[in-house]
């Protein structure tokens, strides 16, 4: 996978039966087999209409000559299929969507292959880490504009292409932080049940850093080479006293 998440792909394949979202589509609607290119085979019929509408602007007078018939002013005020241009046509995007510029390094990529990467390396899929995200950024005082997410989620994340209801929304943003949680006391268990020596346990830490680092880059996050280092080392720490904590507590039950 490039960094600019070129290589990353469509469909939510996401296996969790449980979670009602809307499936995202891809490809031509269209039926096989069906020509849209119709040909005109009313085109008698239609001239047909149109010299009757023709002939009904006209009406005969009294000395038997052609005399035009006036037309209804109400219908020539009514024009449909025309827009009022001062109704708008209502799908106007929010100014901060338009600025939003987290997935822009993903422009073009399709879902389903950034469901593949994620799933590969991680146990959230592709809409759970995109909402996840935006539902930090358009966090305000009052809560997460859940609403504003959904409707404009094709113009916020480039690999998502429908349009999510509120409770889609939350239901994604749940599922993320239920998983991140499940991970999170797996992975801790892992490494205090002296089941890891201290370097595997570095490799695994070491692995993890790199996936969580790449998903920060592609979102459009700059980690100069000291915050990685300054970050990794804390990590490290971190995780050496976790295991040294452990260690003593398994000693101190023996």
């Amino acid at each position: 996978m490039n960094e600019d998440g070129s290589r990353m792909g469509s469909e939510d394949m996401d296996s969790d039966s449980s979670e009602t979202v809307p499936t995202e589509q891809s490809g031509d609607s269209t039926p096989a087999g069906t020509d849209e290119s119709t040909p005109d085979d009313n085109s008698a019929e239609t001239a047909g209409v149109e010299g009757e509408e023709t002939a009904s602007d006209e009406r005969t007078g009294p000395d038997g000559r052609s005399e035009p018939r006036e037309r209804d002013a109400s219908a020539e005020q009514s024009m449909p299929g025309v827009p009022d241009p001062d109704e708008g046509d209502g799908s106007e995007v929010p100014a901060d969507v338009q600025k939003y510029a987290r997935f822009q390094k993903m422009d073009g990529a399709q879902y389903d292959r950034v469901n593949e990467f994620l799933r590969d390396r991680t146990y959230i899929t592709a809409r759970e880490w995109a909402i996840a995200r935006l539902c930090s950024d358009f966090r305000t005082e009052t809560g997460v504009e859940m609403t504003k997410i959904g409707e404009n989620l094709p113009e916020l994340v480039p690999f998502m292409t429908d349009t999510y209801t509120p409770q889609a929304v939350n239901q994604a943003r749940s599922s993320f932080e239920d998983k991140i949680r499940t991970a999170g006391a797996t992975f801790l268990y892992g490494a205090m049940c002296d089941f890891f020596t201290a370097e595997e346990l570095d490799d695994v830490m070491y692995e993890a850093t790199e996936v969580a680092k790449f998903l920060l880059e592609v979102e459009g996050v700059d980690l100069s080479v000291e915050e990685e280092l300054e970050a990794e080392e804390r990590i490290s720490t971190v995780m050496r006293d976790v295991r040294d904590a452990s260690k003593e507590l398994r000693e101190d039950e023996a």
